[in-house]
């Protein structure tokens, strides 16, 4: 089937790095533990995407001295041994 002369034409959705979303505030009336955990998804899932630009594909390949060494080189934090297994899962849970 023939691909319409249109859909040739357009301009790949992501052609340039992405600006990050604005920030807004963490809805209030939350417990503790639920802004923590939300933290640290977001610290993990940076993390592993600084990983995966920086060649580590495998869980097995990101170490604690790998995933610290890489939150120094980015700028956050170093993470604790839970971020550090939370990374790990996140790689291996995306194949």
């Amino acid at each position: 089937m023939p691909v319409p002369a249109a859909a040739l034409k357009q301009k790949p959705l992501f052609d340039l790095p992405h600006a990050p979303v604005k920030k807004r505030p963490l809805p209030p009336g939350r417990p503790r533990e639920w802004y923590v955990t939300h933290n640290r998804r977001l610290k993990a899932m940076r993390l592993a995407i600084a990983l995966l630009d920086a060649g580590v594909y495998v869980p097995n390949q990101a170490r604690d001295e790998t995933i610290r060494s890489t939150a120094e080189e980015i700028g956050i934090h170093p993470p604790s041994d839970t971020t550090c297994h939370m990374v790990r899962a996140l790689m291996r849970y995306s194949r």
